[in-house]
């Protein structure tokens, strides 16, 4: 995008980008949907971390979601087009490669600001950035297995990371939510709050990074994330493989018109 004004943001469907002096927050901005994910958020987010890397105005970034949730995952009208078009799977899994790559050459802190439930795709977003400040409400997890597909879009490269592996497989394996209280506990996210003191949180720990060393802050990022990009490197092509396979299963099929049931009947995602 061609910005004739250095301190403009782009402009996106489903996300939406402000600043805050140096602080450039990203937020997932589908809240009457949970934030969920459809092509297009899949889509933008592959881009706006690339925009957040090369953006000179800014030296902190905040990921959080619009309304209630950070993110509830995938949208339910998208998963069962997906499903019904499986080579629409296949590009969207693919896309899921760039947004991690994103993430991971962003050199800049990546905070996030996680406000509610984080799901799927919203987890592995949430997982992957470097420090994780949860409001108490909060619950996430990875219940791809519950419809029947692989966790192939990152969260196999990142659960291990945050928990160790015999931890990251009981979750992953199981699809369990966690409270943001258990996820705390067990290391995988940094910080559970009540979320009336999350802004305050968050404020402070971009404040501190804001005023410290610009270089050596980025410098540290870009070293401690050698590792987990060589892990996420040799994951990933493996991971939207196995993904695009499971998605053509009987099970994942039977599982998305259970889901298009529920919510034709009037159920609602929590």
């Amino acid at each position: 995008m061609t910005r004739s004004d250095p301190m403009s943001v782009p402009s996106y469907r489903t996300l939406e980008l402000s600043r805050r002096g140096r602080r450039l927050t990203i937020t997932l901005n589908r809240p009457e949907l949970l934030n969920a994910c459809n092509y297009d958020m899949h889509e933008e987010l592959a881009d706006v971390f690339q925009f957040a890397h090369t953006d000179r105005e800014s030296d902190v970034v905040v990921v959080t979601g619009a309304g209630r949730a950070f993110s509830a995952g995938g949208d339910v009208a998208h998963i069962a087009r997906s499903a019904a078009n499986p080579e629409l799977f296949d590009q969207e899994a693919r896309c899921a490669k760039r947004v991690i790559s994103g993430i991971l050459d962003l050199d800049k802190p990546l905070i996030c600001r996680l406000n509610g439930h984080a799901v799927g795709l919203g987890a592995t977003l949430a997982l992957f950035c470097d420090v994780i400040f949860a409001a108490d409400t909060a619950k996430i997890g990875d219940p791809h297995v519950a419809i029947g597909l692989v966790a192939g879009d990152g969260g196999a490269a990142i659960w291990a990371q945050r928990i160790g592996l015999g931890r990251a497989k009981e979750f992953l394996l199981t699809g369990e939510l966690l409270t943001a209280p258990k996820a705390a506990e067990i290391g995988l996210v940094n910080h559970c709050l009540p979320l009336a003191e999350l802004d305050a949180a968050v404020d402070a720990f971009c404040d501190k990074l804001l005023n410290g060393a610009t270089s050596a802050i980025r410098w540290t990022k870009v070293l401690t994330n050698l590792e987990l990009k060589r892990i996420a490197t040799a994951v990933m092509d493996a991971g939207v493989a196995y993904e695009s396979l499971s998605v053509r299963s009987g099970f994942h099929q039977a599982a998305v018109k259970a889901m298009v049931d529920k919510q034709n009947s009037g159920g609602k995602r929590g």
